[in-house]
């Protein structure tokens, strides 16, 4: 019996398994109400199959297969037409507009005032009053919009061009070097041992290691006792001052003041030369 158990409990987590990744990746809070209780169904079907010896297992499966595929073609056709995903999925409902609570949507949402405000907490959002536009979302969250006073200032509200933002690479994993976001960054490992032996350590000992764009290396230690020494300061210097010419050159491009335009250029190659000659003394 326990066998049959076994066996019947192995077939039905494989097909389980292999539903769930042909019905695709989604988070539980991503889930519609009709998904979610998909799920539960699937799993209690499952069950079925597994402890229910006195039926025929092919009753369970066949039942499995009806809920997977009656599903999955729906899923199929709202991806097609839109009508059909508003009818299955529902869709957004306003709120917040203009600063007011729209409360008919409310009750047709079956949201309280209580937990309104506490869905506004959650986005860090404490106060009624700075709130311009909110949205009730399919899966039960809320996108909210603050009021153009209220909203944190932005790098190019304040007419300041950044450059953008190289993510760091992750290079070692569980003491294993990762070569390829290693040559990602145009880096191999005669460079990565040579930065471990800096600071006195071996790849089997990283569990987790990141390079950012200007080369400083990250470790993460299995053994949480061990001190990492702090990034070299020369080494940070560099990095800075390559970063400061990369913005003053972008700078001269972006604006159409003359003036500044000669300023920012000007001040880019004196920093390029100045980087040039302190290169070899930052770099030892």
């Amino acid at each position: 019996m326990w066998v049959n158990i076994i066996l019947r409990s192995l077939s039905a987590l494989i097909i389980l398994f292999l539903m769930t990744r042909v019905l695709g990746k989604k988070q539980i809070s991503q889930l519609s109400f009709f998904e979610y209780v998909l799920g539960i169904t699937l799993g209690e079907l499952a069950g079925f199959i597994s402890t229910d010896i006195e039926a025929h297992y092919i009753h369970g499966f066949i039942a499995l297969l009806v809920w997977f595929i009656v599903p999955f073609t729906v899923e199929l056709l709202t991806l097609k037409s839109k009508l059909l995903r508003h009818w299955f999925e529902g869709k957004g409902r306003i709120i917040i507009k203009n600063g007011k609570i729209m409360e008919d949507n409310l009750k047709k949402e079956r949201l309280t005032a209580d937990e309104l405000l506490e869905q506004l907490r959650g986005k860090s959002v404490f106060n009624m009053a700075d709130v311009e536009f909110a949205v009730m979302e399919t899966n039960g969250e809320l996108s909210v919009l603050l009021k153009k006073d209220k909203q944190p200032l932005t790098a190019s509200q304040l007419g300041v061009k950044l450059v953008n933002e190289v993510e760091p690479q992750t290079i070692i994993i569980d003491g294993n070097i990762m070569d390829e976001p290693l040559s990602t960054l145009g880096l191999n490992r005669g460079w990565l041992n040579t930065e471990l032996e800096k600071i006195g350590i071996t790849v089997e000992n990283v569990f987790i290691g990141q390079v950012d764009a200007y080369q400083q290396l990250y470790v993460d230690l299995y053994d949480d006792k061990l001190q990492v020494p702090a990034p070299q300061s020369k080494a940070l210097l560099l990095a800075n001052m390559k970063k400061l010419q990369a913005d003053l050159e972008l700078f001269a491009l972006s604006t159409r003041d003359k003036n500044a335009k000669r300023m920012y250029a000007a001040n880019a190659a004196r920093l390029d030369e100045l980087i040039a000659g302190l290169k070899p003394a930052l770099q030892g």
